[in-house]
């Protein structure tokens, strides 16, 4: 794979250091170079004077010099060394950051068909190898390629006769590298993608390793392991072999020219055109031309890698959006809740003609919410997907505030609708940015007062450092419920016109779980409410119910009406979970011991009384396309 052109100009632009550091490092490397090249001229003066007998002194002098060349190209070769490290890590630094944000600026489409392991391979693997090539390049490909000029200049300049020898020798092994890159290139590429597959294969199984033991998988996925293990070995094996037999073939070539060479300087040395002295330079020069060609050859492998790694880098920023956005975006209302609408939505997804979504008609007012019921598989999630605008309908439109999501933009989207779900992603960083999701300017005041709200107040007194407290392994353990406490804080924070909750509190001891109704009361209210309903008990606050089956929407009223109803698919859905068909209370009206007990007396055990969401007629793949509850988690804050 070949990056194509534009993605390169990016690279080489995101790794240029600016003018005046590229100066520095290039009169770095230009010292370091020339010094090298004038111990040789010391040494011929040495051996000459030493046969036309010269004075100790002057001997002593011409052998303090050498050594002082030698200590200066020391010293100027660490110099270039800092200062190349510094250089290209701050480049691919900034590379790092734009493929980063680049990759998060992908949408579903992409992330879909991809694990998370490969991501972190693609965006941080590929840019590690191109810094290692880039320090070495400099040091080791730019500095020996201009010792090689020096060395073929003043070796021409010395004997025509042995300089033309010695550059036609040269270019002949240039010639050979060049042709071997297309050989050895596609070989390493092929190493970088198997290591990628294997991580992110590795990857799955680290995150499923307690259902993979409970469920007794533990020799299945072993062997799966051992199946993209022996790919990468083949894979190496080949690039190994391809690349040592390029190193065997170049030093045999390497010695050939270096013994033609040095015959010939005997032979002209016989004839009395050359002194001895210049005979014993000309020998330090034919040394001096083999370290930089053996250096390049040690790069060989960071060079296939790199060439790998840019041809994947720019295969990822080539990769765009398949939402696009308007030129001129129409925003949303800035305050105030939003009413929703979908009318004629149908959706499949690009690589799949079965239809997931079917004529799909809501309208929600302002200020209402909505339960979206229905069994694993039916549609509900993906109706969230529209509404989030994670995917564009296929056909039909969706409207939030009156705006075609089309027409706005993305930005406006996410600072207007939060998420909430089962599973929420905290990250080993401080409260502060757990809240705020990194971005500056938090008010403390604020962050306090809003934990206080969902009733984290408590638990923030008892953190040692406060809000600066680490979330993680080392500081703030945090639990299940305080976890989704700090999601319902996040959404405070946002003030959001609609909200999207996933059944936030079905996983949690009823204590926990009567923080939870009451904060998610608090954000109802006064903004509009869709509710993936995964436990039926759960909808009693909402005002208007759809029941969702096969991608289509198959009874959609007013909640009471259908509770009511005997008839109505959602009444015998309340009647096969045990769930009490009761008068809908408004969220104003409920308190958190009602709410509660609702909870606990309105419903049986629902793996044993036939929770609406256990179906087993799950028809597409969990892990890509299941209308599940982990299909939306981490969208909530972390996409504003």
């Amino acid at each position: 794979m070949t990056a194509p052109p534009n993605t390169r100009h990016v690279v080489l632009r995101l790794l240029w250091p600016g003018r005046r550091s590229a100066v520095a490092l290039g009169t770095v490397i230009l010292v370091a170079t020339v010094l090298p090249l004038l111990a040789p001229q010391v040494t011929r003066r040495f051996v000459d004077g030493a046969i036309a007998g010269e004075s100790t002194s002057q001997l002593s002098l011409l052998a303090l010099g050498y050594l002082g060349l030698a200590v200066f190209g020391q010293l100027a070769r660490m110099v270039t060394a800092w200062l190349a490290s510094r250089l290209a890590w701050d480049g691919t630094n900034r590379l790092r950051e734009n493929l980063a944000e680049h990759a998060l600026g992908l949408d579903m489409a992409y992330h879909g068909k991809r694990t998370p392991g490969e991501m972190i391979e693609r965006v941080d693997g590929d840019v590690v190898a191109l810094a290692n090539f880039v320090v070495a390049f400099l040091l080791d490909v730019v500095a020996s390629l201009l010792l090689l000029l020096g060395v073929l200049v003043v070796v021409l300049s010395v004997d025509l006769r042995i300089g033309a020898v010695l550059l036609a020798y040269c270019v002949l092994i240039g010639y050979f590298m060049v042709r071997a890159q297309r050989v050895a290139v596609p070989a390493m590429t092929r190493v970088r993608e198997k290591f990628a597959a294997l991580f992110g294969n590795v990857e799955e199984r680290l995150s499923g390793a307690e259902d993979i033991r409970a469920n007794g998988a533990g020799a299945h996925v072993v062997n799966r392991f051992h199946q993209a293990s022996a790919e990468v070995y083949r894979a190496d094996l080949r690039a190994e072999k391809i690349g040592g037999g390029l190193f065997a073939i170049t030093n045999i070539a390497f010695a050939t020219g270096t013994a033609l060479v040095l015959g010939l300087a005997s032979w002209v040395q016989q004839s009395g055109a050359l002194s001895v002295g210049t005979a014993v330079l000309l020998f330090q020069y034919t040394q001096m031309v083999r370290s930089p060609f053996e250096r390049i050859i040690d790069q060989l492998q960071q060079y296939q890698k790199a060439l790998a790694g840019v041809a994947r880098i720019g295969g990822l920023l080539a990769e765009r959006r398949t939402l696009p956005e308007p030129a001129v975006p129409t925003p949303l209302p800035a305050t105030g809740p939003l009413g929703l609408e979908l009318e004629g939505v149908a959706f499949a997804y690009a690589d799949d003609d079965e239809q997931v979504l079917s004529d799909v008609n809501l309208r929600l007012a302002p200020g209402e919410t909505l339960g979206l019921v229905g069994r694993t598989g039916s549609g509900k999630t993906t109706i969230a997907r529209m509404v989030l605008r994670l995917y564009d309908p296929t056909r039909g439109v969706v409207r939030l505030g009156g705006v075609d999501l089309r027409d706005t933009d993305l930005a406006s989207v996410h600072r207007r609708i939060s998420v909430v779900t089962q599973d929420v992603q905290l990250f080993a960083a401080s409260v502060r940015d757990n809240l705020m999701m990194f971005r500056p300017g938090a008010d403390d005041d604020r962050l306090r007062d809003v934990l206080t709200e969902v009733g984290l107040g408590d638990w923030l007194a008892s953190l040692p450092k406060g809000l600066d407290t680490v979330l993680g392994a080392q500081a703030g353990g945090v639990s299940a419920g305080e976890a989704q406490l700090l999601a319902f804080a996040r959404a405070f924070l946002t003030d959001p016109g609609l909200v999207v909750l996933d059944e936030a509190s079905s996983r949690l001891d009823p204590a926990t779980e009567q923080h939870i109704e009451g904060a998610i009361d608090r954000l109802l209210t006064d903004r509009t409410g869709v509710l993936i309903a995964h436990r039926l008990s759960s909808l009693a606050r909402v005002d208007q119910i759809a029941v969702v089956d096969d991608g289509r929407v198959v009874e959609y009223g007013p909640r009471e009406a259908l509770a009511a109803d005997p008839d109505s698919r959602f009444s015998q859905l309340l009647v096969a979970a045990g769930v009490r068909r009761t008068r809908m209370v408004p969220a104003g009206e409920r308190g958190l011991n009602d709410n509660l007990n609702d909870n606990l007396n309105d419903r049986r055990d629902d793996s044993v009384n036939g929770d609406v969401n256990g179906d087993v007629n799950d028809r597409r793949d969990d892990s890509v396309r299941d209308d599940d509850v982990g299909d939306l988690s981490g969208v909530g804050g972390a996409v504003r």
